[in-house]
Protein backbone atom coordinates (compact mmCIF):
# COMPACT_ATOMS: atom_id res chain seq x y z
CA UNK A 1 0.00 0.00 0.00
CA UNK A 2 2.97 2.09 0.61
CA UNK A 3 4.28 1.63 -2.56
CA UNK A 4 1.36 2.42 -4.51
CA UNK A 5 0.29 5.83 -2.40
CA UNK A 6 4.05 6.65 -3.12
CA UNK A 7 3.32 5.89 -7.01
CA UNK A 8 0.14 7.79 -7.00
CA UNK A 9 1.69 11.16 -5.17
CA UNK A 10 4.53 10.87 -7.81
CA UNK A 11 2.62 10.83 -10.88
CA UNK A 12 0.25 13.24 -9.05
CA UNK A 13 3.25 15.82 -9.15
CA UNK A 14 4.02 15.22 -12.67
CA UNK A 15 1.05 16.14 -14.00
CA UNK A 16 0.51 19.27 -11.42
CA UNK A 17 4.53 20.48 -10.65
CA UNK A 18 4.44 21.98 -14.80
CA UNK A 19 1.33 23.76 -14.20
CA UNK A 20 1.39 25.00 -10.49
CA UNK A 21 5.18 24.61 -10.34
CA UNK A 22 7.63 22.67 -7.63
CA UNK A 23 6.93 23.69 -3.91
CA UNK A 24 9.13 24.28 -1.34
CA UNK A 25 9.47 21.29 0.07
CA UNK A 26 9.45 18.75 -2.62
CA UNK A 27 9.61 15.43 -0.32
CA UNK A 28 6.58 17.16 2.10
CA UNK A 29 4.25 17.48 -0.82
CA UNK A 30 4.85 13.98 -2.21
CA UNK A 31 5.03 12.28 1.51
CA UNK A 32 1.78 14.35 2.38
CA UNK A 33 0.05 13.58 -0.86
CA UNK A 34 0.96 9.74 -0.27
CA UNK A 35 -0.73 9.85 3.16
CA UNK A 36 -3.66 10.86 1.93
CA UNK A 37 -3.98 8.20 -0.92
CA UNK A 38 -3.04 5.71 1.60
CA UNK A 39 -6.03 7.36 3.83
CA UNK A 40 -8.45 6.79 1.28
CA UNK A 41 -7.63 2.84 -0.15
CA UNK A 42 -8.04 2.42 3.67
CA UNK A 43 -11.65 3.82 3.56
CA UNK A 44 -11.99 1.75 0.56
CA UNK A 45 -11.02 -1.24 2.39
CA UNK A 46 -13.43 -0.64 5.02
CA UNK A 47 -16.15 -0.32 2.51
CA UNK A 48 -14.62 -3.61 0.83
CA UNK A 49 -14.99 -5.41 4.06
CA UNK A 50 -18.82 -4.19 4.98
CA UNK A 51 -19.84 -5.80 1.49
CA UNK A 52 -17.87 -8.99 2.75
CA UNK A 53 -19.67 -9.11 5.48
CA UNK A 54 -22.75 -9.01 3.56
CA UNK A 55 -21.72 -11.62 1.28
CA UNK A 56 -21.14 -14.10 4.75
CA UNK A 57 -24.95 -13.32 5.47
CA UNK A 58 -25.98 -14.30 2.08
CA UNK A 59 -23.86 -17.31 2.87
CA UNK A 60 -25.62 -17.92 5.98
CA UNK A 61 -28.81 -17.61 4.05
CA UNK A 62 -27.56 -20.20 1.70
CA UNK A 63 -26.20 -22.70 4.47
CA UNK A 64 -29.88 -22.78 5.40
CA UNK A 65 -31.06 -23.64 1.73
CA UNK A 66 -28.22 -26.43 1.06
CA UNK A 67 -25.59 -26.87 3.99
CA UNK A 68 -23.21 -29.22 1.63
CA UNK A 69 -23.35 -26.38 -1.43
CA UNK A 70 -22.20 -23.77 0.94
CA UNK A 71 -19.70 -25.43 2.28
CA UNK A 72 -17.76 -26.33 -1.02
CA UNK A 73 -18.40 -22.56 -1.70
CA UNK A 74 -17.38 -20.73 1.25
CA UNK A 75 -13.77 -23.02 1.01
CA UNK A 76 -13.47 -21.58 -2.59
CA UNK A 77 -13.88 -18.22 -1.39
CA UNK A 78 -11.62 -18.14 1.30
CA UNK A 79 -8.76 -18.38 -0.93
CA UNK A 80 -7.31 -14.97 -1.42
CA UNK A 81 -5.87 -15.00 -4.30
CA UNK A 82 -8.53 -16.48 -6.26
CA UNK A 83 -10.70 -13.45 -4.15
CA UNK A 84 -7.80 -10.78 -5.86
CA UNK A 85 -8.15 -12.40 -9.48
CA UNK A 86 -12.24 -11.54 -8.73
CA UNK A 87 -11.68 -8.02 -7.60
CA UNK A 88 -9.32 -7.49 -10.16
CA UNK A 89 -11.99 -8.90 -13.26
CA UNK A 90 -14.31 -5.72 -12.38
CA UNK A 91 -16.33 -4.82 -15.55
CA UNK A 92 -15.46 -1.08 -15.30
CA UNK A 93 -12.21 -2.13 -16.90
CA UNK A 94 -11.31 -3.42 -19.95
CA UNK A 95 -10.63 -7.12 -20.40
CA UNK A 96 -7.14 -6.42 -21.51
CA UNK A 97 -6.43 -4.34 -18.84
CA UNK A 98 -8.38 -7.08 -16.18
CA UNK A 99 -5.96 -9.80 -17.49
CA UNK A 100 -2.85 -7.73 -17.77
CA UNK A 101 -3.23 -6.51 -14.25
CA UNK A 102 -4.39 -9.73 -12.47
CA UNK A 103 -0.91 -11.33 -13.97
CA UNK A 104 0.79 -8.37 -13.00
CA UNK A 105 -0.05 -7.52 -9.29
CA UNK A 106 -1.76 -10.80 -7.84
CA UNK A 107 0.12 -13.91 -9.76
CA UNK A 108 3.55 -12.14 -9.62
CA UNK A 109 4.37 -12.20 -13.54
CA UNK A 110 6.82 -10.10 -14.79
CA UNK A 111 5.55 -7.62 -16.89
CA UNK A 112 7.72 -9.24 -19.97
CA UNK A 113 5.89 -12.67 -19.58
CA UNK A 114 2.61 -10.90 -19.60
CA UNK A 115 3.74 -9.16 -22.99
CA UNK A 116 5.22 -12.54 -24.55
CA UNK A 117 1.54 -14.02 -23.59
CA UNK A 118 -0.64 -11.92 -24.89
CA UNK A 119 1.95 -11.16 -28.19
CA UNK A 120 2.73 -7.29 -27.77
CA UNK A 121 5.89 -5.69 -26.46
CA UNK A 122 7.00 -5.04 -22.98
CA UNK A 123 6.18 -1.23 -23.01
CA UNK A 124 2.74 -1.47 -24.15
CA UNK A 125 2.01 -4.24 -21.48
CA UNK A 126 3.45 -1.79 -19.10
CA UNK A 127 1.53 1.25 -19.99
CA UNK A 128 -1.69 -0.78 -20.06
CA UNK A 129 -1.00 -2.24 -16.24
CA UNK A 130 -0.49 1.41 -15.41
CA UNK A 131 -3.78 2.38 -16.95
CA UNK A 132 -5.67 -0.01 -14.76
CA UNK A 133 -3.85 0.64 -12.06
CA UNK A 134 -4.99 4.23 -12.48
CA UNK A 135 -8.59 3.30 -13.01
CA UNK A 136 -8.89 1.06 -10.08
CA UNK A 137 -7.74 3.99 -7.89
CA UNK A 138 -9.89 6.89 -9.44
CA UNK A 139 -13.13 4.33 -9.28
CA UNK A 140 -12.33 2.87 -5.90
CA UNK A 141 -12.86 -0.52 -7.17
CA UNK A 142 -13.26 -3.04 -4.29
CA UNK A 143 -11.55 -6.21 -3.77
CA UNK A 144 -14.33 -8.54 -2.77
CA UNK A 145 -15.73 -11.46 -4.25
CA UNK A 146 -18.43 -10.23 -6.31
CA UNK A 147 -22.04 -11.30 -5.48
CA UNK A 148 -23.33 -14.02 -7.08
CA UNK A 149 -25.21 -11.59 -9.73
CA UNK A 150 -21.98 -10.38 -10.60
CA UNK A 151 -19.97 -13.51 -10.58
CA UNK A 152 -20.83 -15.51 -13.58
CA UNK A 153 -20.21 -11.95 -15.28
CA UNK A 154 -16.55 -12.12 -14.37
CA UNK A 155 -15.87 -15.81 -14.96
CA UNK A 156 -14.69 -15.88 -18.60
CA UNK A 157 -11.94 -13.06 -17.85
CA UNK A 158 -10.62 -15.21 -14.87
CA UNK A 159 -10.79 -18.41 -16.62
CA UNK A 160 -8.56 -16.69 -19.52
CA UNK A 161 -6.22 -15.54 -16.35
CA UNK A 162 -5.69 -18.87 -15.29
CA UNK A 163 -5.51 -20.54 -18.38
CA UNK A 164 -2.50 -17.66 -19.14
CA UNK A 165 -0.70 -18.67 -15.91
CA UNK A 166 -0.56 -21.75 -16.93
CA UNK A 167 0.77 -21.36 -19.92
CA UNK A 168 3.73 -19.47 -19.16
CA UNK A 169 4.21 -22.33 -16.68
CA UNK A 170 4.17 -24.45 -19.39
CA UNK A 171 6.51 -22.94 -21.37
CA UNK A 172 8.64 -20.49 -19.64
CA UNK A 173 9.79 -16.72 -21.03
CA UNK A 174 12.84 -17.22 -20.16
CA UNK A 175 15.57 -19.07 -18.02
CA UNK A 176 17.17 -22.71 -17.75
CA UNK A 177 14.10 -24.42 -17.29
CA UNK A 178 11.80 -25.58 -19.96
CA UNK A 179 8.98 -25.61 -17.51
CA UNK A 180 7.48 -23.57 -13.98
CA UNK A 181 6.37 -26.44 -11.83
CA UNK A 182 5.40 -24.15 -9.48
CA UNK A 183 3.64 -22.43 -11.43
CA UNK A 184 1.77 -24.83 -13.07
CA UNK A 185 0.66 -25.95 -9.86
CA UNK A 186 -1.01 -23.06 -8.35
CA UNK A 187 -2.87 -22.55 -12.03
CA UNK A 188 -4.56 -26.09 -11.36
CA UNK A 189 -4.76 -25.41 -7.79
CA UNK A 190 -6.96 -22.48 -8.64
CA UNK A 191 -8.41 -24.01 -11.36
CA UNK A 192 -10.29 -26.71 -9.22
CA UNK A 193 -10.85 -24.38 -6.87
CA UNK A 194 -13.30 -22.64 -9.67
CA UNK A 195 -14.71 -25.48 -10.74
CA UNK A 196 -15.92 -26.47 -7.53
CA UNK A 197 -17.49 -23.24 -6.99
CA UNK A 198 -19.20 -23.34 -11.12
CA UNK A 199 -19.09 -27.25 -11.45
CA UNK A 200 -21.40 -26.96 -14.10
CA UNK A 201 -19.20 -24.31 -16.16
CA UNK A 202 -18.33 -26.46 -19.61
CA UNK A 203 -15.82 -24.12 -20.32
CA UNK A 204 -13.94 -24.48 -16.76
CA UNK A 205 -14.19 -28.38 -16.64
CA UNK A 206 -12.41 -27.47 -20.64
CA UNK A 207 -9.63 -25.55 -18.98
CA UNK A 208 -8.94 -27.93 -16.13
CA UNK A 209 -8.73 -30.88 -18.62
CA UNK A 210 -6.47 -29.09 -20.71
CA UNK A 211 -3.89 -28.07 -18.05
CA UNK A 212 -4.06 -31.51 -16.36
CA UNK A 213 -3.64 -33.16 -20.14
CA UNK A 214 -0.65 -31.04 -20.99
CA UNK A 215 1.36 -31.02 -16.97
CA UNK A 216 0.99 -34.50 -17.08
CA UNK A 217 3.62 -34.90 -19.05
CA UNK A 218 5.84 -32.42 -17.15
CA UNK A 219 8.68 -34.92 -16.19
CA UNK A 220 8.95 -36.42 -20.17
CA UNK A 221 9.27 -33.25 -21.77
CA UNK A 222 13.01 -32.65 -20.89
CA UNK A 223 16.08 -35.03 -21.09
CA UNK A 224 18.06 -35.25 -17.88
CA UNK A 225 20.20 -33.07 -19.50
CA UNK A 226 17.27 -30.53 -19.44
CA UNK A 227 16.75 -30.79 -23.19
CA UNK A 228 13.94 -30.31 -25.06
CA UNK A 229 12.46 -33.85 -26.07
CA UNK A 230 9.45 -34.01 -28.45
CA UNK A 231 5.88 -35.43 -28.00
CA UNK A 232 6.30 -38.39 -30.30
CA UNK A 233 10.19 -39.07 -28.36
CA UNK A 234 8.96 -38.73 -24.92
CA UNK A 235 8.69 -41.74 -22.33
CA UNK A 236 4.83 -42.55 -21.48
CA UNK A 237 6.39 -44.04 -18.55
CA UNK A 238 7.50 -40.98 -16.94
CA UNK A 239 3.51 -39.14 -17.16
CA UNK A 240 1.66 -38.81 -14.56
CA UNK A 241 -1.13 -40.95 -15.05
CA UNK A 242 -3.54 -39.77 -12.07
CA UNK A 243 -3.41 -36.29 -13.98
CA UNK A 244 -4.40 -38.11 -17.30
CA UNK A 245 -7.04 -39.64 -15.69
CA UNK A 246 -7.90 -35.89 -13.97
CA UNK A 247 -8.34 -34.34 -17.06
CA UNK A 248 -9.73 -37.04 -19.65
CA UNK A 249 -12.95 -36.98 -17.05
CA UNK A 250 -12.93 -33.71 -16.57
CA UNK A 251 -13.21 -33.54 -20.68
CA UNK A 252 -15.97 -36.37 -20.92
CA UNK A 253 -18.09 -34.23 -18.51
CA UNK A 254 -17.16 -30.74 -19.95
CA UNK A 255 -18.44 -32.52 -24.28
CA UNK A 256 -21.56 -33.50 -22.12
CA UNK A 257 -22.47 -29.21 -21.99
CA UNK A 258 -23.18 -26.75 -23.84
CA UNK A 259 -22.10 -24.77 -25.69
CA UNK A 260 -19.23 -26.23 -27.14
CA UNK A 261 -15.72 -23.86 -26.24
CA UNK A 262 -12.47 -22.96 -27.11
CA UNK A 263 -10.95 -24.59 -23.77
CA UNK A 264 -13.25 -27.52 -24.45
CA UNK A 265 -11.81 -28.16 -28.10
CA UNK A 266 -7.91 -27.40 -26.55
CA UNK A 267 -8.37 -30.14 -24.80
CA UNK A 268 -10.00 -32.49 -26.83
CA UNK A 269 -7.45 -32.05 -29.13
CA UNK A 270 -4.59 -32.29 -26.17
CA UNK A 271 -6.40 -35.58 -25.51
CA UNK A 272 -6.22 -36.77 -29.12
CA UNK A 273 -2.23 -35.95 -29.26
CA UNK A 274 -1.86 -37.68 -25.87
CA UNK A 275 -3.71 -40.89 -26.63
CA UNK A 276 -1.98 -40.72 -30.04
CA UNK A 277 1.07 -40.51 -29.02
CA UNK A 278 0.43 -43.75 -26.00
CA UNK A 279 -0.89 -45.75 -28.93
CA UNK A 280 1.50 -44.47 -31.96
CA UNK A 281 -1.45 -43.44 -34.29
CA UNK A 282 -2.60 -40.02 -33.57
CA UNK A 283 -5.74 -38.81 -35.72
CA UNK A 284 -4.09 -35.95 -37.46
CA UNK A 285 -8.20 -35.52 -40.06
CA UNK A 286 -10.14 -35.29 -36.44
CA UNK A 287 -7.30 -33.09 -35.02
CA UNK A 288 -7.74 -30.73 -38.13
CA UNK A 289 -11.90 -30.72 -37.60
CA UNK A 290 -11.67 -29.73 -34.16
CA UNK A 291 -9.15 -27.08 -34.66
CA UNK A 292 -11.46 -25.83 -37.77
CA UNK A 293 -14.30 -25.03 -35.29
CA UNK A 294 -11.62 -23.75 -32.78
CA UNK A 295 -10.44 -21.51 -35.67
CA UNK A 296 -14.04 -20.29 -36.07
CA UNK A 297 -15.20 -19.63 -32.65
CA UNK A 298 -11.96 -18.20 -31.57
CA UNK A 299 -9.82 -16.69 -35.07
CA UNK A 300 -6.47 -16.31 -33.14
CA UNK A 301 -3.28 -16.23 -35.49
CA UNK A 302 -1.56 -18.58 -33.16
CA UNK A 303 -5.19 -21.18 -33.08
CA UNK A 304 -4.60 -20.69 -37.00
CA UNK A 305 -0.76 -21.68 -36.92
CA UNK A 306 -1.29 -24.95 -34.88
CA UNK A 307 -4.21 -26.12 -37.44
CA UNK A 308 -1.42 -24.97 -40.15
CA UNK A 309 0.85 -27.88 -38.18
CA UNK A 310 -1.63 -30.42 -38.43
CA UNK A 311 -2.76 -29.77 -42.00
CA UNK A 312 1.14 -30.69 -42.72
CA UNK A 313 1.04 -34.12 -41.01
CA UNK A 314 -1.57 -34.53 -43.27
CA UNK A 315 -1.08 -33.41 -46.59
CA UNK A 316 2.93 -32.41 -46.18
CA UNK A 317 4.63 -29.33 -45.48
CA UNK A 318 4.58 -27.74 -48.85
CA UNK A 319 0.65 -26.82 -48.36
CA UNK A 320 1.27 -26.03 -45.42
CA UNK A 321 3.61 -23.64 -46.29
CA UNK A 322 1.50 -21.92 -49.09
CA UNK A 323 -1.56 -21.83 -45.69
CA UNK A 324 0.79 -20.29 -43.07
CA UNK A 325 2.29 -16.98 -45.35
CA UNK A 326 -0.50 -15.23 -44.72
CA UNK A 327 -0.04 -15.47 -41.19
CA UNK A 328 3.69 -13.79 -41.32
CA UNK A 329 2.84 -10.17 -40.74
CA UNK A 330 0.80 -11.05 -37.71
CA UNK A 331 3.13 -13.18 -36.39
CA UNK A 332 6.47 -11.59 -37.23
CA UNK A 333 7.65 -11.41 -33.45
CA UNK A 334 5.91 -14.73 -32.72
CA UNK A 335 8.76 -16.98 -32.84
CA UNK A 336 6.98 -20.17 -33.08
CA UNK A 337 5.56 -18.92 -36.65
CA UNK A 338 9.71 -18.52 -37.95
CA UNK A 339 10.90 -22.45 -36.21
CA UNK A 340 6.93 -23.78 -37.59
CA UNK A 341 8.28 -22.47 -40.95
CA UNK A 342 11.78 -23.53 -40.69
CA UNK A 343 10.60 -27.07 -40.22
CA UNK A 344 8.69 -27.55 -43.18
CA UNK A 345 11.39 -26.29 -45.16
CA UNK A 346 13.39 -28.47 -43.69
CA UNK A 347 11.06 -31.24 -44.11
CA UNK A 348 11.32 -30.40 -47.73
CA UNK A 349 15.22 -30.59 -47.65
CA UNK A 350 15.40 -26.72 -48.50
CA UNK A 351 18.53 -26.27 -45.74
CA UNK A 352 19.70 -23.22 -47.18
CA UNK A 353 15.81 -21.37 -46.90
CA UNK A 354 14.89 -22.90 -43.26
CA UNK A 355 18.65 -21.91 -41.63
CA UNK A 356 17.50 -17.93 -41.84
CA UNK A 357 13.68 -19.14 -40.13
CA UNK A 358 15.76 -20.64 -37.43
CA UNK A 359 17.77 -18.15 -36.76
CA UNK A 360 14.72 -15.67 -36.45
CA UNK A 361 13.58 -18.20 -34.06
CA UNK A 362 16.46 -17.76 -32.21
CA UNK A 363 16.66 -14.65 -31.82
CA UNK A 364 13.54 -14.30 -30.66
CA UNK A 365 13.86 -16.86 -27.50
CA UNK A 366 15.51 -16.61 -24.23
CA UNK A 367 14.43 -19.90 -23.09
CA UNK A 368 18.11 -22.26 -22.95
CA UNK A 369 16.27 -25.78 -23.80
CA UNK A 370 14.81 -24.19 -26.97
CA UNK A 371 17.63 -22.34 -27.88
CA UNK A 372 20.01 -25.57 -27.98
CA UNK A 373 16.70 -27.53 -29.55
CA UNK A 374 17.18 -24.37 -32.34
CA UNK A 375 20.86 -24.35 -32.45
CA UNK A 376 20.82 -28.16 -32.99
CA UNK A 377 18.64 -27.52 -36.23
CA UNK A 378 20.71 -25.14 -37.29
CA UNK A 379 23.33 -27.74 -37.27
CA UNK A 380 21.09 -30.43 -38.70
CA UNK A 381 20.82 -28.07 -42.06
CA UNK A 382 23.85 -27.02 -42.72
CA UNK A 383 25.39 -30.92 -42.71
CA UNK A 384 21.71 -31.84 -44.84
CA UNK A 385 20.10 -33.96 -42.46
CA UNK A 386 15.95 -33.43 -42.17
CA UNK A 387 16.16 -35.80 -38.96
CA UNK A 388 13.87 -37.79 -37.60
CA UNK A 389 11.23 -36.21 -35.59
CA UNK A 390 8.93 -33.18 -37.02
Amino acid sequence: MAEDAAQDAVEAAIKQWPLEGVPDRPGAWITTVARRRAIDNLRRQRVGRDKAAENARLLERLIKRDPHEAALTETALRDDQLRLIFGCCHPALSIEAQVALTLRCVCGLRTQEIARALLTTPATMGQRISRAKNKISTAAIPFVIPVDSELLQRTSAVRHIIYLIFNEAYLATSGEELSRADLAEEALRLGRLLTRLLPDDPELLGLLSLMCLSHARRRARTSAAGDLVLLADQDHSKWDDMLLVEGRTALESAMRLRPIGPFQLQAAIAELHTSGSQTGGTDWPQIIKLYDRLVDLQPSPVAKLNRIVAISMTLGPLSAIDELMPLAAELSQYQYFHSTLADFHRQLEQFSTAIPHYEQALSLTSLEPERRFLLGRISQCRRGDTGDSH
